[in-house]
């Protein structure tokens, strides 16, 4: 099952990729689960697709159409959730500046839908808070 869930998040990104929201979402359970934590724009826990949704769009709206983001870690973990560490780069839509970092995600998934999101700060952070300190 492991490298269907795998399959599942990183073609979640893709979809983000090609702006196919409505297909980005269609990997999403109805009771998905988000959790936001610094540095977002908005903290806290979004519960639904359509909180999930909105969570999303507000933080990629901020940015241009040329935002993207390359997959550099996809992995199960002990757990069976799902490690993605993710160069992020755009343009700031009203600024103009250009951004780049990286995002830090931990996935949950149950019958092919992503059930939670949760990110964080830094890949040993994820790790930690999986109880998988490396």
């Amino acid at each position: 099952m492991s490298q269907e869930n795998i399959e599942v998040v990183l073609a979640q990104y893709a979809a983000t990729n090609e702006r196919d929201f409505g297909r980005v979402m269609s990997y999403y359970d109805d009771d998905v689960e988000l959790v936001a934590r610094e540095p977002w724009l908005r903290t806290g826990v979004f519960k639904g697709r359509e909180a999930v949704g909105s969570w999303f769009g507000d933080w990629l709206s901020t940015f241009d159409r040329d935002a993207r983001f390359d997959v550099k870690e996809a992995r199960e973990l002990e757990n069976g959730a799902i490690l993605v560490v993710a160069d992020h780069q755009a343009r700031g839509r009203a600024s103009g500046v250009d951004v780049r970092g990286t995002v830090i995600w931990v996935y949950r998934l149950r019958r092919g839908k992503i059930t939670r999101v949760e990110g964080f700060v830094s890949r040993e952070q994820a790790l930690e808070a999986a109880g998988l300190g490396e």
